[in-house]
């Protein structure tokens, strides 16, 4: 086993990192890894997650299904390599910013890309991130924090907390547009009426918290339309505040 095969990443991965050649001998061949994964992206795009098949991948490169695997050995390498496609390169980090202002910023990119590409919340995770991008993406992160006091795992768990905020987020969104969409209506229309619908499923004495919240009329109250924003910027504040905390407990420790 040489070098590059003995690094345990199927080999379609090791193609992304430039660690392997195209596959096979005799003549150039009309695929390409890159091909491939392209076509992928756009029926995704197009037409959903659930539509990319490698026979549909296949009938749009004009080629055999059969021929697609000397590139990409499973499915579940495609998904990864469609995934870090469609993420590309991570935001720049400004020497001079903070590491609040870069980790934010960090944030809002990342929720743009989920916005721009749904369909990657329905890829399953089923590891650690291995492609290029994504670890690109992880290096930002980090890099963010590089100026804080904070130890090395501190910093990858908070990477973790701010990635994990903003994937739940966009998933929250994508979840209630499908809805809206699969109902007919906008995903403010699925909203409206929906305080009065729990007050007559619910009484106060039993959820009296639940209650607080309906008679204040939070859960009818339709979202501000030039600040659809509003709620992550919440969330991302809060967040960002909690490590704020932790930096100031480990100065404190010092």
């Amino acid at each position: 086993m040489d070098e590059q095969s003995g690094i345990g990443l199927p080999a379609s991965i090791q193609a992304a990192w430039g660690l392997r050649e195209r596959p096979g001998k005799g003549p150039k061949p009309g695929l390409s890894l890159a091909r491939i994964v392209e076509a992928a992206v756009n029926l995704a795009s197009s037409d959903g997650l659930a539509a990319v098949s490698m026979s549909r991948i296949a009938t749009e490169l004009g080629g055999a299904t059969m021929s697609l695997y000397r590139y990409v050995a499973a499915k579940d390498e495609l998904l990864a390599l469609m995934v870090d496609a469609a993420l590309g390169q991570p935001p720049p980090v400004s020497p001079d910013e903070g590491w609040r202002v870069g980790l934010s910023r960090w944030a809002w990119a990342a929720l743009a890309f989920y916005r721009g590409h749904p369909w990657t919340l329905r890829v399953p995770i089923s590891g650690p991130p291995t492609t290029p991008n994504q670890i690109a993406w992880l290096e930002q992160g980090l890099r963010c924090l590089r100026d804080t006091d904070l130890a090395e795992g501190e910093k990858f768990s908070v990477f973790l907390l701010v990635a994990g905020f903003v994937r739940n987020r966009a998933t929250l969104e994508a979840d209630v547009g499908e809805a809206a969409t699969g109902s007919g209506t906008s995903a403010e229309e699925a909203m409206s009426g929906y305080g009065r619908l729990l007050a007559r499923l619910t009484d106060a004495q039993r959820f009296p918290a639940l209650h607080a919240v309906i008679e204040a009329g939070v859960l009818d109250r339709p979202k501000e339309p030039n600040d659809p924003n509003a709620e992550f910027v919440f969330g991302l504040e809060r967040v960002l505040n909690g490590i704020d905390d932790v930096r100031a407990t480990t100065l404190s420790r010092s």
